[in-house]
C-alpha cells in the first residue's frame, strides 16, 4: 500500500491537509486518511463542537491574537508560527469557500476587551467541516478514509526520513508507505496515563466535551518520541469548558453565567462572573470548577435573563433550566444548603452599586464589599421565578503537544526538522496559561493547508 500522503487524524487539520494536498498534487494523488473512530464518530472534537472562528469582517485573524499570545506565552510561544498563522487565515477562508464549507460571520453580541473583531462559524457547526471535506476526499479516485485504524509507529529510512506508517486495522496490522505523513490526531484528552502524568490524579476526573475525544490518546507524542521529537505548549494546562452536568449532548456549554452568579456546592460565590465577556472567561471558570471546586458548581439567575437579547442562544445545553418560585425551593432541588444560598444571594444583591446594566459593553455595574467582587453586569436576583444550571468542567483539548514550526514541519529536540513529517491542529503544542477562544479549529485548518503545501513541494 503505497501512498503519496498519509494523514493521521480525521478532524479539521487532517481533512484540510488531505484535501489541500489533492488540490496541489492533482486529483490522482494517492492519499490515505487514518481515523481511529468509526465513520459515524469521525472528526474528533471538530465534529461535535461549534468551531468558532475569531476573525474580523474582512476575513483576517483577530488582530488582538498576536499581542495576546505574546503576553500569555511570556517568551515561550512560537511567535513566528503565530505570525504565519495570522497571515494565512484569509487563504484558509478561500479554501473553505472553494470546497463549499458553509460558514457565517457576525459581529459579537457582547462586550469583550480582548478581541478586535467578530466571530464566524461553520454552519451548523464543526460537523460541516468534517462532512464537506470528507466528501471531497471520498470523491477522489485514489484517496480514502480508513476507519477504525490506529497508527502504531512511524517508519523511517537510514537517514531518519519518515517513509510510512505501521497501522492496526480491523483486518490486522499493515504498513502504509508514504512520501509524506501529516500528524493531525489531537492531544491526549483520552489518555488516562498522560492526563495523570501531567495534570495529576484528578486529571482523569475530567469528562470529555465530545464522545470521540476518548480516541485522542497522545498518538503524536508516542509516535514522535522515538524519533527524537520535541514538545511545546503547557503540559499541565488544558482548555476546559463549563458544561451542564445533566446533558449527554456534546458541547453542552453554559455561557450565560455573566448575567447571574455562580456558586459552589456550599452555595458560595467563588468567581468574578463579570470580569469580561463569556468568551474571555469561560475557560478560567471551567478550570476553577475542576481545580478548586471539586467539579461542582451552579449558575443561578432570575428566569427573566433568558428573555434578554441573545442570552438564551449562549446556553448550548439541550436540558431546560432547573426552575423554582423561590430561592429556598431552588436550593432544595439543587441539593444546596438553603440558608447559605439565600444568604449568598442577599449579600450579592445588597452589594450591587447604582447604575444601568448594558450587556453590549463592559458597563461597570459592579458590587462593593464582596469577595470576589462582580465587576460588570451586577443585576439583582430577587424576582422569581429562579433558574439554575448545574455545571462541571469538561476537557476540550490539552495545551501540550509535539513541536512544529511555521512550515508545519515536526521538529526534533535539537531543532532540526524530521524530514517527511508534518503536523496540524491540537497535536501540536502552542498555548500557555490561557487559550484565546476561537483560534484552535482555524489553526488546524490553516496548518493543515500549510502541511499539504510543504509536503507537495517536497514531493516535486
Amino acid at each position: 500500500m503505497d501512498y503519496d500522503l498519509v494523514v493521521i487524524g480525521c478532524g479539521a487539520g487532517g481533512l484540510a491537509a488531505a484535501v489541500a494536498y489533492a488540490d496541489l498534487a492533482g486529483p490522482e494523488a494517492r492519499i490515505a486518511v487514518l481515523e481511529r473512530a468509526t465513520r459515524e464518530g469521525r472528526g474528533g472534537a471538530t465534529r461535535w463542537t461549534s468551531s468558532w472562528f475569531r476573525i474580523t469582517a474582512d476575513r483576517q485573524l483577530d488582530p488582538a491574537f498576536i499581542p495576546l499570545m505574546q503576553h500569555l506565552g511570556e517568551g515561550k510561544a512560537d511567535m513566528e508560527y503565530c505570525h504565519v498563522y495570522a497571515s494565512e487565515v484569509p487563504a484558509t477562508f478561500d479554501f473553505l469557500d472553494r470546497h463549499g464549507v458553509p460558514w457565517v460571520y457576525f459581529e459579537q453580541f457582547f462586550a469583550n476587551r480582548n478581541t478586535g473583531g467578530g466571530l464566524a462559524m461553520p454552519v451548523p457547526g464543526g460537523v460541516a467541516i468534517v462532512d464537506t471535506l470528507a466528501a471531497a476526499i471520498d470523491a477522489l479516485p485514489n484517496a480514502s478514509i480508513h476507519y477504525e485504524t490506529e497508527a502504531v509507529a512511524l517508519q523511517t529510512d537510514a537517514a531518519g526520513t519518515v517513509t510510512g506508517v505501521q497501522v492496526r486495522t480491523p483486518s490486522g496490522p499493515a504498513l502504509l508507505t508514504a512520501r509524506a505523513v501529516v500528524l493531525a490526531c489531537g492531544g491526549f484528552e483520552g489518555a488516562k496515563d498522560l492526563l495523570t502524568e501531567h495534570l495529576g490524579e484528578r486529571g482523569t476526573a475530567l469528562p470529555v466535551i465530545a464522545p470521540t475525544l476518548v480516541n485522542n490518546l497522545g498518538d503524536g507524542l508516542r509516535l514522535t518520541q522515538p524519533l527524537g521529537g520535541d514538545v511545546a505548549g503547557q503540559f499541565d494546562m488544558f482548555h476546559g469548558e463549563p458544561i451542564d452536568t445533566r446533558s449527554s449532548k456534546p458541547d453542552a456549554v453554559v455561557y450565560a453565567y455573566p448575567y447571574g452568579i455562580v456558586v459552589n456546592a456550599k452555595a458560595q460565590r467563588f468567581f468574578d462572573e463579570g470580569a469580561d465577556s463569556f468568551d474571555s472567561t469561560f475557560e478560567r471558570l471551567g478550570y476553577e470548577i475542576w481545580a478548586y471546586q471539586d467539579q461542582k458548581a451552579f449558575f443561578i439567575a432570575e428566569k427573566a435573563v433568558l428573555d434578554w437579547p441573545n442570552v438564551a442562544a449562549i446556553i448550548l445545553s439541550d436540558m431546560p433550566p432547573i426552575e423554582a418560585p423561590t430561592l429556598e425551593a431552588l436550593a432544595l432541588q439543587l441539593g444546596l444548603p438553603v440558608d447559605a444560598l439565600v444568604s449568598t444571594v442577599r449579600e450579592y444583591n445588597a452589594a450591587i452599586q447604582p447604575g444601568e446594566t448594558d450587556r453590549r459593553i463592559l458597563d461597570g455595574k459592579r458590587t462593593r464589599g464582596l469577595s470576589p467582587e462582580k465587576s460588570n453586569w451586577a443585576t439583582p436576583i430577587q424576582q422569581g421565578s429562579f433558574i439554575a444550571y448545574p455545571l462541571t468542567c469538561a476537557i476540550t483539548f490539552t495545551f501540550g503537544g509535539i513541536r512544529s514550526d511555521a512550515q508545519a514541519r515536526v521538529l526534533r529536540r535539537d531543532g532540526s526538522a524530521i524530514e517527511g513529517l508534518y503536523a496540524a491542529g491540537e497535536v501540536t503544542g502552542l498555548y500557555y496559561k490561557e487559550y484565546p477562544a476561537g483560534t484552535s479549529v482555524l489553526r488546524a485548518l490553516t496548518f493543515g493547508r500549510i502541511a499539504a503545501r510543504q509536503a507537495s513541494a517536497a514531493r516535486s
